[in-house]
């Protein structure tokens, strides 16, 4: 009696129906007609194209990204408060003010606090806010982007946040937390819900929402805000509205561009401070040199 060739040590009576070779039990798997060896199965699956999302991604069933950033945070919350010795006042540690944003602190060499900045949070509810909105939002859109996708959207968002504060808000103004990105997230899923002909009106509204407590709620960044939706929009757009005729160039030319108009936009406000910073705190004006 013949044997499998995976398992020599195993004789069978049973054999694949396609190429006819025999086969154990264990290494059979049922076909419309009969049953085909692993080795054919495998061989079939290569021709077949896997089904891809309207951005390209592989369909996937659960988020890594989005439960990985919420982690990032929490880690860095954690560290500041214990820097700080306070869980409401972890801003004052070390690395909370090496990180944070402030305009005069980025047109003084420190850019590394555009990004920085976007795993900040002041306090507790600050933090657990902004790690529930992100996990409400970005599941659906990590999952409908794929993971590349999706992360340099929230790149971009975040930057774009960081670009509006550095371009309107004043000078000396403290910016912290993953609030950019997630209004980013907003404006890619109110994209996404356009682009496949969903109701936009719920997303419009929380959008809309969202923004009138921006407006009205003190010590909230509305620069940062309106910069990580309109980044956020646009990026999506890039990667939903590509022709399907070389996809991933046309997604990678159309976020590199949202990417060198961020970088543009800071240097010519940059070159514009002149290397002097100005602004009134406090009934006095106050300069400090940048250069």
């Amino acid at each position: 009696m013949p044997t499998c060739p995976r398992h020599p040590d195993r004789q069978t009576g049973l054999s694949c129906t396609r190429c006819g070779r025999p086969a154990c039990p264990e290494c059979l798997r049922d076909a419309s007609v009969g049953q085909h060896c692993v080795d054919c199965v495998k061989q079939g699956q290569r021709g077949v194209r896997q089904p891809v999302t309207v951005a390209g991604a592989p369909l996937r069933s659960k988020p890594v990204l989005v439960p990985g950033l919420i982690a990032v945070n929490v880690l860095l919350y954690v560290l500041t408060a214990v820097q700080a010795g306070s869980a409401a006042a972890n801003s004052s540690a070390p690395l909370f003010q090496a990180w944070w944003l402030m305009p005069a602190q980025v047109a003084g060499e420190q850019w590394w606090r555009v990004f920085t900045s976007a795993f900040l949070h002041f306090g507790l509810i600050h933090l657990l806010i902004n790690m529930i909105a992100l996990w409400v939002v970005g599941r659906d859109l990590e999952l409908l982007l794929g993971r590349l996708r999706f992360s340099a959207v929230y790149l971009l968002s975040l930057l774009g946040g960081s670009m509006f504060v550095f371009l309107f808000d004043a000078p000396f103004t403290r910016t912290a937390g993953a609030s950019a990105a997630l209004y980013g997230l907003f404006g890619g899923l109110a994209v996404a819900a356009w682009r496949l002909k969903l109701n936009i009106r719920p997303i419009l509204l929380v959008i809309g929402l969202n923004v009138v407590l921006t407006v009205t709620i003190p010590n909230i960044s509305l620069f940062g805000h309106l910069g990580g939706l309109v980044l956020g929009a646009v990026s999506t757009a890039a990667l939903l509205y590509a022709p399907a005729a070389r996809r991933n160039r046309w997604q990678a030319g159309g976020l590199v561009a949202v990417f060198l108009v961020i970088v543009a936009a800071m240097l010519t406000r940059d070159a514009m401070l002149g290397g002097t910073v100005c602004d009134v705190l406090q009934g006095r004006e106050l300069c400090v040199r940048t250069d």
